[in-house]
């Protein structure tokens, strides 16, 4: 049913600014369904990117199942997983810009949120089949680091582990002068919405369908005890 699977962080869907973040992106992960449209939407363009993976943000980035196993499994894995991660709490979230996009990024120490990350795409990667040819020279095309080369061949992504940065995609790459002005209107409908502190209190595992959007699989709550 799903071609690629992830593990993702989906804010939860009952709060105003989630709602909001929902509705810009076009895209609700949790219904599997378009979301209902702002009054005055961004541009296409602004967020055709972002759009199919739904408001989230990567823990263990898109994969294809190897050989050998099942869904099944991997829903189970996730689950186990959970049950031994602890719940993050981070001071907050912010509107930021990282490069040319735009994004929420924690506010405060992200040790705890860091480990949590590593710790699924760690746990996880026997489910994993490595990158094809093509996937390689895409990312490759992109002038890796020697840090970033060694995650693709360990983990099949340059941005884990020591690499990796938590973020909530709210645009695609944008030109100078649409970003400042996405930036603008995001920090007045949006940014006094925002949470704090935030808490992180469960993963998710999320499928990608053959139209490339991504839905939601199952939620699942950190329930394990912080050392």
């Amino acid at each position: 049913m799903f071609r690629r699977y992830a593990i993702y962080h989906l804010p939860p869907a009952g709060t105003e600014w989630s709602h909001f973040a929902t509705r810009w992106l076009g895209w609700d992960a949790e219904t599997g369904a378009m979301a209902e449209p702002l009054p005055n939407p961004p541009a296409g363009e602004i967020v055709e990117t972002p759009r199919r993976y739904g408001l989230h943000a990567t823990l263990k980035p898109p994969f294809h199942l190897t050989q050998g196993t099942t869904p099944e499994g991997l829903a189970q894995a996730t689950a186990d997983l959970a049950a031994t991660l602890s719940p993050v709490r981070l001071d907050g979230l912010d509107l930021a810009r990282i490069g040319r996009f735009l994004a929420l990024r924690p506010r405060g120490d992200e040790t705890a949120l860091n480990a949590l990350a590593a710790a699924c795409v760690r746990t996880l990667d026997t489910f994993r089949a490595p990158p094809d040819e093509a996937e390689l020279a895409r990312r490759r095309a992109r002038r890796l680091s020697e840090q970033q080369e060694a995650n693709l061949a360990r983990w099949g992504y340059p941005h884990v582990m020591d690499l990796f940065r938590f973020h909530i995609t709210l645009s695609g790459s944008l030109d100078p002068e649409t970003l400042a002005a996405t930036e603008a209107r995001l920090s007045q409908d949006l940014a006094p919405l925002l949470p704090a502190p935030y808490m992180i209190d469960e993963i998710a595992l999320v499928g990608e369908m053959d139209d490339t959007r991504f839905r939601l699989i199952s939620r699942h709550q950190l329930t394990g005890n912080a050392a």
